[in-house]
């Protein structure tokens, strides 16, 4: 089994590339969300996260520049099948044993990944590395709760944990700050060691609380309401505002489409 990257090599080029840093967003920070087409970003948000693919350097700079905050999207925990590094994962080469397990229920081309792997680390890597080089300043590291569903693998809390803090710990390598997504159980043992938050519905299902730690150590917690759960979005500000929670209402697609709060 070989190392695909060399770390050293891409810390050197995100020194190399880097952006002048922007400062963290604050708690209760304005925010927007935009995954599934060409972005649009609205005039007056302080804190937006895109999809690397759709976006060029050229955009990103822009907000950079606008004094915007932007946040990379990774999926840390799946494969998906429509990414350009997607043969990577079926390499002999790189993992020698599979790492592509079950498919992720309803998310179309979307497979778990054996996270113990010790190379799917610096295939994230090389991943973050392309974030900092489109001037992105932070990673949303999707789907980190590999461990609490079918994946076919056997991965645990412990395995999860081990993950995330080399996840990171490259990112910050890399100049980049890096944020959990959802898992609030692991709130009491991430907040130390992430920048913030992104969580889904969490006023509707009623776990907003779990992620105050953050709130609590100075770092923002963004959380997005879906359309189709038909929340109580004029309560779900209430609460975003008294606890400086940065709360949105978007469609599931996390298209353009943004309401925020008063």
């Amino acid at each position: 089994m070989r190392t695909i990257v060399n770390p050293l090599k891409y810390a050197l080029l995100a020194a190399f590339f880097a952006m002048p840093t922007l400062a963290a967003p604050l708690p209760g920070a304005s925010w927007d969300w935009q995954l599934s087409e060409a972005i649009a970003p609205p005039a007056d948000i302080k804190v937006f996260d895109a999809d690397p693919d759709n976006v060029t350097r050229d955009q990103i700079m822009e907000l950079n520049k606008a004094g915007v905050y932007t946040i990379c999207y990774v999926s840390v925990g799946t494969l998906e099948n429509w990414r350009s590094d997607v043969n990577t994962f079926y390499d002999g080469n790189v993992f020698y044993y599979p790492v592509v397990g079950k498919a992720y229920g309803n998310w179309p081309g979307e497979f778990f990944l054996d996270i113990r792997q010790p190379n799917l680390r610096y295939v994230m890597q090389r991943r973050f590395m392309d974030c900092a080089l489109k001037g992105f300043q932070a990673v949303e590291a999707d789907n980190m709760d590999v461990y609490t569903n079918d994946s076919g693998f056997e991965i645990s809390r412990q395995d999860t944990m081990r993950y995330i803090e080399q996840l990171a710990s490259d990112a910050h390598a890399l100049g980049l700050e890096i944020g959990q997504k959802n898992v609030p159980e692991l709130t009491g043992e991430l907040v130390a060691i992430m920048d913030f938050v992104i969580t889904e519905s969490c006023f509707a299902d009623g776990w907003c609380g779990d992620v105050l730690p953050y709130i609590e150590a100075g770092k923002p917690v963004f959380n997005a309401e879906y359309t189709d759960t038909g929340p109580d979005f004029a309560a779900a500000c209430a609460y975003g505002t008294k606890n400086k929670i940065s709360m949105i209402l978007k469609d599931r697609d996390l298209t353009s489409e943004l309401e925020t709060c008063p």
